[in-house]
């Protein structure tokens, strides 16, 4: 396995080519010195000839290949920049064919947002050792205060298939509190395993994913599996609350605190006490709030509305958005302080249409429990359903089926029922097919076979399940082709 040292220059560095009796070796002088390195991967938004000379004399000191990564920043804060800029350089190093690697990201180089980013990477998507040194202390690996995070999201070092084997061999053998999750994708296996492994820490959770994709029953789940199932689980809605009651519906209030208030009342955080508080949609909610619900986190204690004492909770928090809250702090509408206190088990629940396998599979469950078993699907709805690209997930297919169901006078909802409960969707365009972002998450298998099922149902549709038309309006040779087709993305 070769040990990769991946660091952005920091002027530290380049100060010790000309100022080393003063400045000493520099953090990343030290760090090949003091440990080895099969290869260092360099970012620097510094001129060319400092980063040349510095290269050179460190090359003088150690000798170990150096790959060197320019890139512009507008601002060396800027975390939205430095994160893509940390991004690509760990996939340039992932890039090369045949490789096992183990990372490790320098924290002492460059701003504090640079060491905020690599701390972030090395506890969610990436699993890094991260490293600091002084000129004082020398090198040390630094012991951050949150390493549960980096079980939670799958290796890039060993495969996903590999990595979410070791998750499950650390489980428990039963999970009954997941099985309201229907799924038998390797996606969703990755998710719930994390998750379950989520529930037996007392940490805080993260849940990240689009609208629809069942963020609060995995809240739900995780909550139940833990050692506080049996207490109070209190979910917030948190974009539904006027910005002027945030503070009376969070933390309650006393009697006649404020015009209405005819009670004493205790607010979502004192009624969760012991248990767990979902808040949902967290990137709704105001600065200003933000800045209160995080004290009640740090302190663990809150103040009622007219009251002057306070009041101790102890609660666990699970988060969810469909946002993305690293961005909504580059964009000044997320506190970065509050996001590092949740994002500590973060989880990324993936979109329906990239969760291979699932969609017959939750057909079948919400047929057999909305219409109690008493209504089947035809081929050219199913076929329909297959070729939906779902941009309203699991719960845009929960009530596009109860629709059917409404609409179905018989047994058997066929083509022209699932027509009618489908809203319209615009197409997709060129740039949404050709422009999408590669790396994590992306899969071009999964892409191919998306536009192959569009196409394939699309095309039985119009030959109302004649193969024979269907293969002519395709350009495929013969009916028997098309059959293969269907059968490989489950359209058969």
């Amino acid at each position: 396995m070769k040990k990769i040292l991946i660091a952005w220059i920091g002027r530290t560095d380049l100060r010790a080519v000309s100022e080393c009796d003063v400045v000493g070796l520099g953090p990343i002088a030290q760090a090949v010195t003091g440990i080895s390195f099969d290869r260092l991967v360099l970012i620097s938004n510094y001129p060319p000839d400092e980063v040349e000379a510095f290269i050179a004399w460190i090359s003088s000191i150690k000798q170990v290949p150096v790959s060197v990564i320019p890139v512009t920043l507008t601002n060396p804060t800027n975390f939205s920049e430095i994160y893509e800029a940390s991004v690509s350089a760990i996939k340039s190093v992932y890039a090369q064919p045949g490789q096992d690697v183990s990372l490790t990201f320098h924290l002492s180089p460059g701003t504090p947002a640079m060491a905020a980013v690599w701390i972030l990477l090395a506890k969610t998507i990436y699993p890094a050792t991260l490293i600091q040194s002084s000129k004082e202390q020398g090198v040390v690996v630094a012991d951050i205060p949150f390493e549960i995070s980096a079980e939670f999201t799958p290796s890039q070092r060993s495969g996903p298939d590999v990595r979410l084997e070791q998750i499950i061999s650390a489980l428990p053998p039963e999970a009954p509190e997941f099985d309201d999750i229907i799924h038998r994708s390797p996606q969703m296996q990755r998710v719930i395993a994390k998750a379950r492994l989520a529930a037996q820490h007392d940490v805080p959770v993260l849940i990240e994913g689009e609208s629809g994709t069942g963020k609060e029953l995995l809240a739900r789940a995780i909550h139940l599996a833990s050692p506080r199932g049996k207490k109070p689980f209190v979910a917030v809605n948190c974009g539904a609350i006027p910005a002027e009651l945030i503070e009376s519906e969070f933390f309650g209030h006393k009697k006649g605190a404020f015009t209405g208030a005819i009670a004493d009342r205790k607010g979502y955080f004192e009624l969760a006490h012991d248990g767990s508080i979902f808040l949902d949609e967290i990137g709704e909610l105001p600065l200003v709030a933000q800045v209160k619900i995080l004290r009640v986190l740090q302190e663990g204690e809150l103040i009622r509305v007219g009251e002057s004492g306070p009041i101790r909770v102890n609660v666990r928090v699970i988060a969810a958005t469909n946002r993305t809250l690293i961005k909504e702090v580059t964009a000044g509408k997320f506190r970065a302080d509050l996001f590092y206190r949740l994002a500590v088990a973060v989880i990324l629940i993936p979109p329906l249409r990239d969760r291979q396998g699932d969609l017959g599979l939750l057909v079948e469950h919400i047929l057999k429990h909305e219409a109690a078993g008493h209504k089947k699907i035809s081929t050219a709805a199913k076929n329909i359903i297959m070729g939906h690209p779902w941009p309203g997930n699991v719960r845009e297919l929960l009530n596009t089926l109860r629709r059917a169901i409404v609409w179905t006078p018989g047994t058997t909802i066929d083509a022209d029922e699932i027509r009618e409960a489908l809203f319209p969707v615009a197409s997709q365009t060129s740039d949404q097919i050709l422009g999408r972002v590669m790396g994590e998450g992306f899969s071009l298998q999964d892409l191919i076979g998306e536009v192959a099922r569009h196409y394939l149902s699309r095309a039985m549709e119009e030959a109302h399940e004649n193969k024979t038309k269907a293969a002519q309006l395709l350009d495929l040779p013969n009916y028997q082709t098309l059959t293969n087709w269907l059968k490989k993305y489950g359209l058969e």
